[in-house]
C-alpha cells in the first residue's frame, strides 16, 4: 500500500512539473514584422507604364552598395532609431559614346517620418510602423538630391502614394524616370 500511495505520489508530482512548463514560444516566419518602405519605378513619359531599372544599386550612407540588377520595384528598410533615413540609388545608364558601357549616376532619396511600436506577441516582440511627414514646398518629403557636384538628376519625380507604412502589400512611393 504504502509503494502505491508513493508511486501515485510520484506520478502526482510528475504532472504537476511537466503541466507547468511552456511550449518554447517561436515567432512564426508568417508574422508581419517591421514593413520597409515599398518603391516602385515608372515611365516618366508614360506614368502608367511601370518601367525597369537596370542595374540598380542601393546603399544607405556609410553602409556596402547592394546590387538588385534590374527591378521595377523595391523594399527599403527604413532606420528604427531615428527619424530620417537617407538611400542613395545607383542607375547605371546605357553610355552613349561607348557601346556595351555603363555610366553609373547617384541621386539621394531622404524619407522623414515618425515611429510607433506595435506589439504583436511575446514570442515576436514588438514591430515598428512608420508614417512619413507631411510634404509642403518649402519642406518637401521625401527628398531628393543629387551627389554632390553633379547637376543631373536621373529621378525625374517623386509621388508618395501611401505615407502610412505598415505592411507591404502596396507602392508607398511612386519614382518616374
Amino acid at each position: 500500500m504504502k509503494k502505491l500511495i508513493g508511486s501515485v505520489l510520484l506520478l502526482v508530482l510528475i504532472c504537476c512539473y511537466l503541466s507547468s512548463c511552456e511550449k518554447d514560444d517561436l515567432c512564426p516566419e508568417s508574422t508581419p514584422t517591421t514593413p520597409s518602405i515599398i518603391l516602385r519605378f515608372y515611365d516618366a513619359n508614360n506614368t502608367i507604364s511601370r518601367k525597369g531599372v537596370t542595374n540598380l544599386q542601393v546603399f544607405i550612407e556609410g553602409r556596402d552598395t547592394v546590387s538588385l540588377g534590374t527591378t521595377d520595384s523595391i523594399a527599403l528598410p527604413l532606420r528604427t532609431d531615428a527619424v530620417s533615413t537617407r538611400w542613395g540609388l545607383i542607375y547605371n545608364r546605357p553610355s552613349q559614346s561607348a557601346p556595351g558601357g555603363v555610366i553609373p549616376d547617384t541621386d539621394f532619396i531622404e524619407f522623414k517620418y515618425t515611429t510607433r511600436e506595435e506589439y504583436v506577441s511575446r514570442a515576436c516582440g514588438y514591430k515598428i510602423m512608420f508614417t512619413l511627414d507631411d510634404s509642403s514646398n518649402s519642406n518637401p518629403n521625401p527628398v531628393l538630391t543629387d551627389t554632390p557636384g553633379e547637376t543631373h538628376l536621373w529621378i525625374d519625380e517623386l509621388t508618395t502614394e501611401n505615407k502610412n507604412i505598415e505592411n507591404e502589400n502596396k507602392a508607398h512611393v511612386k519614382i518616374y524616370f
